[in-house]
């Protein structure tokens, strides 16, 4: 029988079979004939204190029940897989401020709904933003008690607050976010390249990531300088603006090419500072990432569930909820991004992310006919009472440049790729979701020291999942514990879901006791906020 030990971390040996039997030493146990351990399925058996909420052993077979003491809590989940807790580390929750668009509460209860156990809360669209240890103090507060998830914060850059940056290292933002576009809310600009070199100079030495929104709309000449780094209105549109081809055409994969080679250009200003492109959506992009990171630029790039599973030709005209930015591309560009992920270790995407940025169903401005599928929960839908204020309604519904962009599908990832996979008879396994949604996800934002793995020494933040199971987002409600029920996924068969989730040794989750009276089969919150400052 052989124990599995982390590494580098260290950890205490494990109880030996008699301590484990001797009823000295509650326990946690489950197990699974198919459990994703040091970058393999085997069979295995793990142990979790309940005082501490750390795995203390990982046992390479599936121990039986008497094998532990009387009062341990033992569940073997063979057949179905045991994954670690899946870290979605780009997650808009938007409070305070605009918690009608999402909230602590429904944003991270959804999250555990779908195997995730931490998530990181991006620094918009709350108000104020978390760009000030204020706003950090505001978003703090508004957490408590709230949280079904472990969470954590991302500070953000704008222009004027390089000054405010060290202060939230030291309070502990897993990283930093700029926009070199306009990010479609008035209290988080975007930062110029002069901007950018105050930020580097700030952040050099410190122990944390540089993000970046990445769009950019190319110069016409070389004199338009900084001017190019703040939004502009998009050219005239060449086609009906509820049609996506027209949006599309708005966005061109060059705005994601052009920003990149920026921040590229300005690397070597921090050289040490790892800069990270997020929810990279063109494959355009990617060569210039290769380049950057064999000349030893400290770059990486992740990618969204929603551009690994939608393609553009299948948009239907008016269909809001499938906007955002980057847009979503072709089928090839998916293709593409897919044969990038699975390259391997050379791969400039490490991290597949939800970006889940919801809005109210208003927002959105779905035509008439996709409106019924949108009500947000408690809120019951009111036709409009005459005739003309429906007239003036369907005149801008479906408009994809007005509506607001983003989508919805925090705790909807894991069936997302499985399904996508599955689907395009694309050669994924488990061991590849743990690297890219758990593993990989806690390195970027400092947290693989405790998150991310199922070995010793780790939070017991465990995923049970069923491969096979198949279902329809939003039947009965499921997949839909968002607060707004607005997404692209509504209506489509999945494969693979989530049946329980585990937080440090804790379930959160439990897909059979979800009740139509609560909606949780009676579990309360417990999630805990990742305050501690980063060391890497």
């Amino acid at each position: 029988m052989a124990y599995i030990h982390p590494y580098p971390t260290p950890s205490p040996s494990p109880p030996d079979h008699d301590t484990l039997s001797s009823g000295n030493y509650p326990l946690v146990v489950v197990a699974s004939t198919r459990t994703v351990v040091s970058g393999t399925v085997i069979p295995a058996t793990i142990a979790i204190s309940p005082v501490t909420g750390k795995i203390i052993s990982v046992i390479s077979a599936v121990l039986p029940r008497n094998a532990f003491a009387t009062g341990t809590q033992y569940t073997d989940y063979s057949p179905h897989l045991l994954l670690p807790g899946i870290v979605d580390a780009h997650v808009h929750l938007n409070e305070p401020g605009r918690t009608e668009w999402e909230g602590f509460y429904t944003g991270t209860r959804a999250a555990a709904s779908g195997g995730v156990t931490t998530v990181i809360d991006m620094p918009l669209n709350a108000i104020p933003p978390t760009t000030t240890i204020n706003g950090l103090g505001e978003k703090v507060a508004a957490a408590q008690g709230k949280c079904w998830v472990d969470v954590g914060f991302y500070g953000g850059i704008v222009p004027g607050n390089a000054h405010e940056l060290r202060p939230l290292v030291a309070a502990g933002v897993r990283g930093f976010k700029g926009f070199l576009i306009d990010s479609g809310v008035a209290e988080f600009p975007a930062v110029s390249s002069t901007d950018i070199l105050k930020v580097m100079a700030e952040l050099a030495d410190e122990p944390t990531t540089l993000m970046f929104h990445a769009e950019m709309i190319p110069p016409i000449t070389d004199s338009v300088g900084d001017d190019v780094q703040w939004s502009l209105p998009p050219l005239a549109p060449i086609g009906p603006l509820n049609e996506y081809r027209t949006f599309l055409a708005s966005r061109p994969t060059s705005f994601e090419e052009y920003a990149i080679s920026q921040v590229i250009s300005l690397a070597a200003n921090a050289p040490d500072l790892p800069l990270h492109i997020v929810h990279l959506s063109a494959i355009e992009a990617i060569p210039m990432l290769r380049e950057a990171r064999a000349a030893g630029v400290k770059i990486t790039a992740e990618t969204c569930f929603h551009y690994l599973s939608l393609a553009a030709e299948n948009i239907e005209h008016g269909d809001t909820r499938h906007k955002c930015c980057p847009p979503i591309r072709t089928q090839m560009n998916q293709d593409g991004l897919w044969e990038e992920l699975l390259s391997g270790e050379d791969s400039v995407i490490k991290t597949v992310v939800s970006d889940h940025s919801p809005c109210t169903p208003e927002l959105k401005l779905l035509p008439h006919s996709l409106r019924a599928h949108a009500n947000r929960e408690g809120l019951p839908q009111t036709p409009p009472s005459e005739d003309e204020q429906l007239a003036k309604e369907e005149r801008k519904a479906g408009d994809f440049f007005s509506a607001w962009g983003g989508v919805s599908s925090v705790g909807l990832g894991l069936p997302i790729l499985w399904t996508s996979a599955f689907e395009n008879h694309r050669d994924i396994s488990p061991v590849n979701v743990a690297k890219w949604c758990c593993e990989d996800t806690a390195k970027q934002v400092g947290l693989d020291h405790c998150k991310g793995k199922l070995e010793v020494g780790y939070d017991g933040d465990i995923c049970v999942f069923d491969d096979t199971a198949e279902w329809i987002v939003g039947a009965e409600g499921e997949g839909m514990l968002f607060r707004n029920k607005v997404t692209a996924y509504q209506g489509k068969k999945m494969r693979g879901a989530v049946r329980e989730t585990w937080l440090r040794g804790r379930k959160i989750w439990d897909r059979a006791a979800v009740t139509t009276s609560d909606g949780f089969g009676g579990m309360k919150p417990g999630g805990r906020l990742l305050l501690e400052p980063r060391k890497s």
